[in-house]
């Protein structure tokens, strides 16, 4: 059983809703401290429950939210990313949080690319964000490989009302266009 939405599959990715057998490897995700840093820190398997249902939630009640993402060629779930727009959010955001096994081998911009076309395609967004601490240099990289650019300092609402936030992002149009010449 997963939660409802649609499956998309990349060359090396199916991104799906989550499912319950993502709890453990989601547990060992945000048990890992730099994994953890720049998504609000180590968390509990509580804590992680409540991530998972919270995902889970958004798809049953709005139709969208993070997808799971595994890894086609060995069935192993790595991580999460797609769009997320909690109350209070700066906008409409495609975002990514792997765990460190997947690392440099460019799912996170594979994965992205897949869901921004998605969320434009089925949400109706005229925009797309990705809100990224200024120390992240690695999730500024791949907002770049993306094609979006810095666009202004952010906040998030409670309870990370005190982190520093980069917003970066690209207009749909600029999406699409730059998609119809790769």
């Amino acid at each position: 059983m997963q939660a409802p939405g649609p499956t998309l599959e990349t060359d090396r990715l199916i991104l799906r809703p989550p499912a319950p057998e993502d709890f453990e490897p989601w547990c060992e995700m945000m048990a890992d401290e730099e994994t953890a840093r720049f998504i609000g820190g180590v968390a509990s398997p509580s804590m992680v429950w409540r991530q998972l249902c919270s995902m889970a939630g958004a798809w049953t009640m709005f139709g969208y939210a993070m997808f799971s993402v595994v890894e086609k060629s060995s069935g192993r779930w790595l991580g999460r990313l797609g769009p997320w727009t909690p109350a209070d959010w700066p906008g409409t955001e495609v975002g990514w949080s792997l765990s460190r096994a997947a690392w440099g081998k460019g799912y996170a911009t594979e994965g992205a690319a897949a869901a921004i076309d998605w969320a434009f395609d089925n949400l109706g967004w005229t925009e797309v964000i990705h809100c990224i601490d200024p120390e992240n240099l690695p999730s500024a990289a791949v907002a770049r490989r993306l094609g979006s650019a810095y666009l202004r300092p952010g906040k998030l609402p409670p309870p990370y009302e005190t982190a520093q936030v980069q917003i970066w992002g690209q207009r749909r149009e600029q999406w699409k266009g730059r998609r119809a010449v790769a």
